[in-house]
């Protein structure tokens, strides 16, 4: 351990990669930073025995733990398994009641399967999935941040999203949402900190707001 810094883990949302984070930085005389990234799953895996790989890349005691989208449902899950100081998620859900109804829709008519998942490598369907949102700028910015294009990848990503089933937030956990997430609109959402015009991307997008707020909700 360096001398009392908070060890800080970033894990990006679905099929992105940490490049995600690349404008976020966090005072160095108080955090030490680091970054995880997706891995295709075995098959058959589930989230749980996701959680406890990923959980093998952690090497700080008592880190606090940052998930983005589908990120944040998997360090709450990692935070089941190892102790942690606290939980952070951004864009994403506390408990399968936050979930929206298309989502809940998808998990019982398994309508989520008929998605064109083959077409991985079109970035602007990727996007759509990932994001939540029609990329027509930007698109080489898409192509560096959404790199995980294994088909079984996202499938898996879809499914463990769709049928995720945890029903009381942990006690650690801070939700930060933007109040125009259109993959998991605030209208869903419960005991969050809002970022007002906040889209699904703005982890990216509103890098300046996450880097004058995140360390003292990290230290509080």
């Amino acid at each position: 351990m360096s001398d009392n810094k908070t060890h800080v883990y970033l894990m990006p949302g679905m099929a992105a990669n940490a490049s995600i984070f690349e404008n976020i930085n966090l005072p160095e005389s108080r955090f030490v930073t680091h970054t995880l990234e997706w891995f295709v799953p075995e098959k058959g895996m589930s989230l749980v025995d996701y959680a406890k790989k990923m959980c093998e890349k952690i090497e700080e005691p008592d880190p606090v733990l940052l998930g983005v989208s589908f990120g944040g449902m998997l360090v709450q899950e990692m935070a089941k398994i190892i102790p942690v100081q606290k939980i952070i998620v951004v864009s994403s859900v506390k408990s399968k009641h936050e979930l929206p109804k298309r989502m809940i829709f998808a998990k019982y008519t398994k309508v989520h399967k008929l998605l064109p998942t083959g077409l991985v490598n079109n970035v602007e369907l990727l996007a759509k999935y990932a994001f939540g949102e029609t990329v027509t700028k930007r698109l080489h910015l898409y192509e560096k941040y959404l790199s995980v294009r294994d088909k079984y990848y996202i499938d898996w990503s879809i499914d463990q999203i769709v049928n995720w089933n945890q029903l009381v937030p942990p006690k650690n956990v801070v939700h930060i949402q933007g109040e125009r997430d259109a993959v998991f609109p605030m209208v869903n959402i419960k005991d969050c900190i809002t970022v007002k015009n906040g889209t699904h991307t703005m982890i990216i997008h509103r890098a300046k707001w996450f880097n004058e707020h995140l360390p003292t909700i990290i230290l509080e």
